[in-house]
């Protein structure tokens, strides 16, 4: 489109706006630069959503490499007690060596710490309890029992550790200095003041006796330090803690609470829960990058709102046919068969369905089971069709191939953020070195149309000073003597 000037104004002395000459001119010229900066717009929009997808597809191969790992989500193990009360039970979660079982436990006494402890002293906790005359006296202290016991000699003192309290402190000192594991304090209750000496292990290690009491007047008695003794299935186990593992429950851990007169049951296998969870987990990561690709490709027919930014991207096109072949894979040899991994082929078999958009929906299978019914009755099976030794589970096959399709290097979608990347900085290169061709060439339609301006600006006095010159041509004097123009007289309107 042309630039439109008046005459009237440009001539009356007014002359133009130079800036809105130039810019005029200038975009005129930039429509190319348009398309270019929308281009650049459109192609980040794509990384944008590229990006997305990337994400949502190494959150689904992470889902799935859990199905393929051997010692991973569907090897979870969960062990239970019939009797809380007595024994609390726990396993370390994923583990396929901990051998599903029932088995009896029987809980005939519990670990507990060994004490000693003296009789009342009448005096109180201060009061020395050397016998009379004595300025001096031992207390020989045994912990352990059997051929692992130690004894440790305590010498008191006149005005050292000849009380209670003062005996106390100088025990506690000495047992952590010299690691003897055991804790002294003073108890004072209606009966008077009296030493307790507290084993920090329970079980015979922790066994507490006064073998030797010379020139005290303290009496001592001696309690715990007993092992737990349990049966499984009728074989005998000792225990110096309450909380213990056995080769007849390998695996399992067993937390005692109390004795039983009855046998509790303990019961080992698969975790259900856990496993139907993470199947669970695969199926939301799944149908999250299928609806991803989806909603590019939902366009309005109308018109009247923006194909989305990936709707002709054949690389997405090419993702879509991966991951619904994927899900979509059955076992070797299982066409036709209903032997084949007790029936368990493909993800319908486990109650998982396709719909018609793609995603998955956990249900039931063909026989009305639901998936957690299919784990609790056929965890194996469950197991192989997943992954096996031979590598071609369901998980083994769509990990290896999440495994090409999330390549940095290969990978679809990494692709073509590269190439748009790419497209990018050859776009921001030719806008750049545009904008400086533009600028360089505003600069120099500035000073040529502020010099075309000066002189129109100028226009109306040289038109005025040309009039005045021209109208003393010709002149003449009259008889009477007065000047008589004879020249022509010049105006604007010219």
């Amino acid at each position: 489109m042309g630039i439109s000037l008046s005459p009237s104004t440009i001539l009356s002395g007014q002359g133009i706006n130079v800036s809105s000459v130039v810019q005029q001119i200038i975009t005129s010229q930039s429509g190319e630069l348009s398309v270019w900066q929308n281009e650049g717009t459109t192609l980040a929009t794509q990384d944008g959503v590229l990006e997305g997808i990337e994400n949502d597809l190494t959150n689904l191969q992470t889902a799935v490499a859990a199905l393929a790992d051997p010692s991973g989500a569907l090897t979870a193990v969960a062990a239970t007690s019939s009797n809380t009360a007595v024994l609390n039970v726990s396993t370390p979660g994923t583990n396929s060596t901990v051998p599903a079982g029932n088995y009896e436990v029987q809980v005939n006494g519990l670990a507990s710490a060994g004490a000693v402890f003296s009789a009342p002293v009448a005096g109180g906790a201060n009061t020395s309890f050397l016998t009379n005359g004595a300025t001096s006296g031992d207390i020989k202290l045994q912990i352990g029992a059997g051929a692992t016991a130690t004894t440790q000699d305590i010498q008191i003192t006149q005005g050292s550790n000849d009380t209670l309290t003062s005996l106390a402190s100088y025990i506690n000192t000495q047992s952590t200095a010299n690691n003897w594991g055991v804790t002294a304090n003073v108890i004072t209750d209606a009966t008077g003041s009296w030493l307790d000496v507290q084993s920090q292990n329970t079980g015979s290690t922790g066994a507490l006796a006064i073998t030797s009491n010379t020139s005290t007047s303290l009496a001592f008695t001696s309690s715990g330090g007993t092992n737990a003794t349990i049966t499984v299935n009728g074989v005998p186990y000792a225990s110096l803690s309450n909380t213990l593992s056995t080769p007849s429950i390998p695996g399992v851990t067993l937390t005692l609470s109390s004795t039983s007169s009855s046998p509790v049951e303990v019961s080992v296998g698969p975790n259900v829960n856990q496993i139907t969870s993470d199947i669970n987990n695969f199926v939301t990561a799944y149908n999250t990058v299928v609806s991803d690709i989806n909603a590019q490709y939902q366009v309005d027919p109308t018109g009247g709102v923006p194909a989305p930014p990936l709707e002709s991207d054949t690389s997405l096109r090419s993702l879509q046919s991966s991951i619904l072949n994927d899900a979509s894979y059955a076992l070797p040899g299982a066409t036709g068969s209903t032997t084949v991994n007790s029936g368990l082929i493909n993800l319908a078999s486990l109650g998982i369905n396709m719909n018609n958009d793609g995603t998955l929906t956990v249900g039931t299978n063909a026989a009305g089971q639901t998936l957690a019914q299919i784990v609790a009755a056929n965890p194996s099976a469950v197991l192989n069709f997943f992954q096996n030794g031979s590598g071609t589970g369901f998980a083994n096959s769509f990990n290896t191939d999440l495994t090409n399709l999330t390549d940095p290097t290969i990978g679809p979608l990494n692709v073509d953020v590269t190439q748009n990347e790419a497209t990018q900085q050859t776009l921001t290169t030719n806008i750049s070195n545009f904008q400086t061709q533009l600028s360089g060439e505003q600069t120099q339609l500035t000073q040529q149309y502020d010099s075309v301006n000066a002189s129109l600006q100028a226009y109306p006095l040289l038109l005025q000073e040309i009039t005045e010159t021209l109208g003393t041509l010709g002149s003449s004097t009259s008889s009477s003597g007065a000047l008589v123009a004879g020249g022509p007289t010049l105006t604007s309107g010219l």
